[in-house]
């Protein structure tokens, strides 16, 4: 019998590269790979070729060849990337392409990686989180948020799937500890002594992965995962450990850290207020136990750190 296709987008990125290896390293799997980029000669997109993935060439802002890359395909797993162009207006259009895109095809099965709409939990008119961009309070999450109804009233059969803070930021996202004028490491975070949620960018498509693998009884339900959920404190604490060196975690207002300036600083400083005055219910939606059954071998901090801790840049 032949494979069951699932079209992978972003298959060169952090969650599809997940997803796509995951299934490719099992000689097992029921499924076969095609990976969608928008860039077939890139290096990443060669060694999914070489591991045995279909690459195909696709953009979301194409419909039509988006809908291409879903011919004969059994499932889907859609992701955006808004910091690429920080703009919630582009996430839901991509979204809706997307939707559109599944149902004209028919797919069995769709995971849509999303995030809560914040603005359920903090009203536009509540002002101790700032709006931003006129209409949003988180808009990172905000416009996944609000684009899981395109899912739902276009009929197709999804997953929503909600990933977690990625400890892979420390190194690539400048989130990691800096020296500060009396030359200790400082982890600086908005989160209080609220837990926050946590999980490598690998195992999200690792969990991805297990979605897909218990098929329809997935379908239409939202599930979070996590690998662990984790106090600034403890962060710190896990950190000086596997670097050697004492790591203090610095708790600031979330107002300080939306101060810093940077691209996006509101959109984050707002994200990790979110983070640390609804830590019980993000938690409880991302829920630990079922991420490691989805994903057997799901790594906590800890065991993240001895592997990547080398890698955050420090100085």
């Amino acid at each position: 019998m032949s494979k069951k296709i699932i079209v992978v987008f972003g298959a060169t990125g952090a969650q599809g590269g997940g997803l796509a290896r995951a299934i490719l390293n099992d000689p097992n799997t029921e499924f076969a790979v095609r990976a969608v980029t928008r860039d077939s000669n890139s290096d990443k997109a060669k060694e999914l070729a070489k591991m045995g993935a279909e690459v195909v060439t696709a953009d979301v802002d194409d419909p039509a060849s988006v809908r291409r890359a879903l011919d004969g395909a059994y499932g889907a797993y859609f992701v955006t990337f808004y910091w690429a162009h920080f703009s919630p207006e582009k996430e839901t259009a991509e979204a809706s392409t997307y939707a559109q895109a599944a149902k004209g095809a028919g797919l069995k099965h769709v995971i849509w990686s999303t995030l809560e709409d914040v603005r359920e939990y903090v009203p536009l008119d509540d002002d101790r989180m700032p709006t931003l961009m006129g209409k949003y309070k988180v808009p990172h999450f905000d416009g996944k948020g609000q684009s899981d109804k395109f899912f739902t009233e276009a009929g197709v059969p999804t997953t929503f799937l909600r990933a977690s803070f990625y400890w892979d930021n420390f190194i690539f996202f400048g989130s990691g500890p800096k020296k500060g004028e009396d030359g200790k490491l400082y982890l600086t975070l908005p989160i209080g002594d609220a837990p926050m949620a946590g999980i490598t960018a690998e195992d999200i498509g690792k969990c991805a992965y297990g979605i897909f693998k218990r098929g329809s009884e997935m379908i239409g339900k939202t599930v979070g995962i996590a690998g662990e959920h984790l106090t600034g404190k403890q962060m710190a604490k896990a950190m000086s450990k596997a670097l050697g060196r004492e790591v203090i975690y610095n708790k600031i207002p979330a107002a300080t850290f939306r101060s810093f300036g940077f691209p996006g600083a509101d959109d984050l400083g707002n994200m990790f207020q979110f983070y640390d005055e609804f830590a019980d219910e993000l938690n409880e939606i991302r829920d630990v136990g079922m991420s490691k059954e989805l994903n057997p071998s799901l790594q906590n901090f800890d065991q993240w750190l001895q592997k990547n801790g080398h890698r955050i840049p420090l100085d």
